[in-house]
C-alpha cells in the first residue's frame, strides 16, 4: 500500500467512543493529532466520515478505500450552517466546536487530512452503516394524498439513540416554507445504499454532533426514493436542525449527493416535487407566494432579523453557502412552478375571524375559481350553517348568534370529487384562542431615503400577529396627523410584511401604526416611529480594498457621495465593531463630496484586516449612517507547492496565479486553499507567481 511519504501513519489502539447495536450503524469517536499530512487508520473500517475541530481555519481530508485507492480531497464542512438554532439543548451539546458535515465514502479504512493554520483540535467520526436489504422496493403511500415516503421503520431509523423522548421534538404552529438542501456527499452510490446512507446520517447527527435526530425533515435520493426524517410526525410541523436561525415554521429537504456541478435525476426531481407539493399543499402554503421569518440568530441574519423568503427556498437563501448546490438553486423557480402545478385545485391561507355569538367570517384564496363549500357541524356532527359559491377568492360569513355555546368543527372545501377535490382545510370554533397582539413591529431601514439611488429607496413594515385578523396600517406625521392608509386587509397568524415602495412625503419623522379588530371587537394597536432623509445619495467607494504600501497599486480609496441640503459630515473607522478612529467631521454644503482614506489615522497606518468605513451625515431631520465594508492588504499571497508529482499548490487568499512554461504563459483565478495547474503536466521547469486582488506580488515559486 503506497503512501505519501511525508505522512505520519497512526494507528489507533487506545478505546473511544462506540455506540452500535447488531443491526445498527456504529459510531467510533477518535482525537487525530492537529498537524497537516498525517494519516491515520480508523479502529474499524468505516462508510461514513465527519470531522470536528477547534479553531479557524478549514480542514481538508481524503479517505482510502480497502483496495488502497485514495477519494478525492474534500472540503469537510461545504455546508457548515446546517445546524439546529442557536441556544437551544441540541446547538449547546456541541458548543466551542466546528461541525463538518457527514460524508458517505464507501467501505474505507484510512483518512489523511491537511488543516488550516489555527486549528488546534480535530476529532474524527467514523461510522460504519451496513447494508439492511430490508428497504421495501414498491413504496405506498403512508396516508391518503401523500406521495410513497419510505417511513423511519421501513429504513431501519435507530429510535434507541434518539433523544428528548418525553418531551418530544418541537412543533411549530405550522409549516411556513420549505428549505431545499444537498447533503454535499458523494453522488456515486446504489439505490439500495441510500437507507444506509440515511441511517448513518442519523447516526452522525445523534452520537456525533450531539443532536436529538437526524436533522432534516425528509431526505430525496437520485432514484427518487423519499426518506421521512425527523421524529414526530410527516404530517406536523417538526422543528429540525438544517438550517441555523430558519428551522423553526420550516421543513427541511435535503438531497443525496453534491448538486454543484452534477443535475437532478429526472426521478430526483420528480420525488422532490410530488414531496413539496403535499407538504405545502398540507399547510395550505402557495408556492407561489413570499413568506416573512424573524431570524433566530445565524451569521448571516442576527436575532431578530425579518428576511423576506420565498416559500421554497434554497439554504443558501438564510445563510451564504452553496447549498443546494449550483444546479438546484437554478432549478428551483421551475421546481416551484411545478410544484404549484402539482395536485390541482388547492386552498391557501385559510383565515377564520371572530367567535362564537357573533360573526364568524371564513375567507381562503383558491388555485382558481372553483365551487366551495363552508361546512360548521356541532359536537354530534349536525349541520349548523353551510355558505356556498364559485370563485377564487372565499369569503363568506356565519351569524352564529343564535348557537348555543359549545365546540364547532367547520370544514372548507373546493373543486369537485375524489381527484378532483382540493384538500379540505378543518378546524375548530368556540375553542379559545390566544389573545390577539401586534409585536416587533418595525421600519426596515428606519432612515428612508427615496432619492433614487437604490440605497433605502423604499420601507419594508414587519410585525408579528398573534393570531390572524383584519388590519389597518397608518402613517401619520410627527404631530401625530394621520396622512394616508398603506394597508388594510385580512392577515394571517405570524411574522408578516409589507413593502411600501412609493415614498413620496417630505422629509421629516414619521410615525406607522396597525391597528387590528379582535374577537371580541375590541382593537389593538401598535405604532413605530422612523425617518424619511434624502440628504445622503450616490454613496460609494473607488476601491474596497486598499494597499498602502507605497508601490503604487491600491494605496488609497476614496469615499465619494452627494448631499442634497447642507450637513454636518463624519466619517469614522471601525473594526470588529469598535470604533478605531475618526477621518473627518465637518460641516459641507450642497453638492459632491469626496473624502479620501490612504489606510493611516493621522501619521500611523492601521493593521492589516476588514474594516468599516462608517459615514455619518447629520441634518435638520436626523443622522443619515451608511457602513461600507473596506480592506487593507499590504502582504503578499502565500504561495506553495504541495506535490510535484500532483502538481498540487496551496495559497492564503485569493489571487490571479500566472504560469510560465518556457515561453508559453496561463493565467488561472484561484480561491484560497489547495488548487492544482494541469498546464504543468509534463513540464521539467516552470515558474508559478501570485498577485492579489491589490496588487501584492508573490515572490516566484521555481520548479
Amino acid at each position: 500500500m503506497k503512501l505519501l511519504r511525508a505522512a505520519l501513519v497512526v494507528f489507533f489502539t487506545a478505546p473511544g467512543v462506540a455506540v452500535a447495536s447488531p443491526i445498527a450503524p456504529a459510531l467510533v469517536s477518535r482525537d487525530l493529532p492537529a498537524r497537516s499530512g498525517v494519516v491515520a487508520q480508523a479502529p474499524n473500517a468505516f462508510d461514513l466520515v465527519g470531522l470536528h475541530w477547534q479553531g479557524s481555519g478549514a480542514v481538508r481530508f481524503r479517505t482510502q478505500r480497502a483496495d488502497g485507492t485514495w477519494s478525492k480531497w474534500r472540503l469537510s464542512a461545504p455546508e457548515s450552517d446546517d445546524l439546529p438554532d442557536r441556544n437551544t439543548a441540541e446547538a449547546k451539546r456541541s458548543r466551542g466546536w466546528h461541525l463538518g458535515n457527514p460524508f458517505w465514502v464507501g467501505r474505507s479504512e484510512r483518512i489523511q487530512y491537511r488543516l488550516g493554520a489555527h486549528v488546534k483540535r480535530l476529532r474524527a467520526l467514523f461510522v460504519r452503516s451496513p447494508l439492511l436489504g430490508g428497504t421495501p422496493q414498491h413504496v405506498k403511500p403512508f396516508t391518503e394524498n401523500a406521495p410513497p415516503i419510505i417511513t423511519r421503520a421501513e429504513w431501519g431509523a435507530n429510535e434507541a439513540i434518539r433523544r428528548n423522548k418525553k418531551k418530544g421534538p418541537k412543533i411549530a404552529d405550522n409549516v411556513h416554507l420549505a428549505i431545499v438542501h444537498h447533503t454535499a456527499g458523494t453522488n456515486s452510490y446504489s439505490r439500495s445504499q441510500s437507507a444506509a446512507i440515511v441511517r448513518g446520517i442519523e447516526t452522525y447527527h445523534v452520537l456525533g454532533n450531539g443532536w436529538d435526530d437526524i436533522g432534516y425533515n425528509f431526505l430525496v435520493d437520485k432514484y427518487g426514493q423519499v426518506f421521512e426524517g425527523r421524529y414526530g410526525g410527516m404530517e406536523k410541523a417538526v422543528a429540525g436542525a438544517h438550517a441555523m436561525g430558519f428551522n423553526f415554521g420550516s421543513v427541511g429537504v435535503a438531497l443525496l449527493g453534491n448538486y454543484n456541478g452534477a443535475g437532478l435525476t429526472p426521478a430526483e426531481r420528480g420525488a422532490l416535487v410530488r414531496l413539496v407539493a403535499w407538504r405545502l399543499d398540507l399547510a395550505h402554503l402557495d408556492p407561489l407566494a413570499r413568506a416573512t421569518r424573524i431570524s433566530s440568530g445565524n451569521p448571516e441574519y442576527a436575532k431578530g432579523t425579518s428576511v423576506d423568503l420565498r416559500v421554497i427556498s434554497g439554504h443558501r437563501d438564510t445563510y451564504p453557502t452553496s447549498c443546494p448546490g449550483n444546479s438546484v438553486y437554478a432549478q428551483l423557480p421551475s421546481i416551484t412552478r411545478q410544484v404549484a402545478a402539482t395536485g390541482l385545485p388547492k386552498i391557501y391561507s385559510p383565515v377564520i375571524l371572530g367567535a362564537l355569538g357573533g360573526n364568524v367570517r371564513f375567507t381562503a384564496k383558491l388555485s382558481s375559481a372553483v365551487p366551495w363549500t363552508v361546512t360548521v357541524v356541532d359536537s354530534l356532527s349536525r349541520t349548523v350553517a353551510s355558505g356556498t359559491g364559485t370563485s377564487r377568492a372565499l369569503d363568506w360569513t356565519w351569524d352564529s348568534s343564535r348557537v348555543v355555546p359549545g365546540r364547532y368543527t367547520y370544514t372548507i372545501a373546493a373543486g369537485g370529487v375524489g381527484a378532483a377535490a382540493a384538500r379540505p382545510a378543518r378546524g375548530v370554533i368556540g375553542a379559545s384562542l390566544p389573545s390577539l397582539t401586534v409585536t416587533q413591529l418595525r421600519v426596515v431601514p428606519t432612515v428612508v431615503s427615496p432619492n433614487g439611488d437604490g440605497v433605502g429607496d423604499t420601507a419594508r413594515i414587519a410585525y408579528f400577529l398573534s393570531a390572524s385578523a383584519p388590519i389597518t396600517m397608518t402613517l401619520a406625521d410627527a404631530a401625530d396627523h394621520q396622512l394616508t392608509t398603506l394597508f388594510s386587509g385580512i392577515v394571517s397568524q405570524g411574522f408578516n410584511s409589507f413593502v411600501w415602495n412609493q415614498v413620496g412625503v417630505p422629509d421629516g419623522r414619521y410615525s406607522i401604526t396597525i391597528s387590528a379588530g379582535s374577537t371580541t371587537g375590541k382593537r389593538v394597536t401598535s405604532k413605530t416611529t422612523f425617518y424619511v432623509d434624502r440628504t445622503l445619495a450616490e454613496t460609494k467607494l473607488s476601491a474596497s480594498a486598499l494597499s498602502p504600501n507605497g508601490d503604487g497599486l491600491f494605496d488609497d480609496t476614496s469615499l465619494s457621495f452627494r448631499l442634497n441640503t447642507a450637513a454636518t459630515v463624519r466619517v469614522e473607522l471601525w473594526r470588529a465593531q469598535k470604533l478605531v478612529g475618526t477621518l473627518i467631521e465637518q460641516a459641507l454644503g450642497i453638492g459632491p463630496a469626496q473624502v479620501p482614506w490612504n489606510g493611516r489615522l493621522g501619521a500611523k497606518p492601521v493593521a492589516d484586516g476588514s474594516y468599516e468605513l462608517v459615514l455619518k451625515v447629520k441634518d435638520a431631520v436626523t443622522t443619515v449612517t451608511q457602513r461600507l465594508p473596506v480592506v487593507v492588504d499590504t502582504k503578499p499571497p502565500r504561495l506553495r507547492l504541495v506535490s510535484r508529482t500532483r502538481l498540487q499548490f496551496w495559497i492564503n487568499e485569493a489571487a490571479t496565479v500566472a504560469v510560465s512554461v518556457g515561453a508559453r504563459r496561463v493565467t488561472k483565478h484561484v480561491r484560497p486553499g489547495y488548487f492544482s495547474i494541469p498546464a504543468l503536466r509534463g513540464a521539467r521547469h516552470f515558474t508559478v507567481t501570485a498577485i492579489d486582488a491589490v496588487g501584492n506580488k508573490a515572490p516566484p515559486l521555481r520548479g
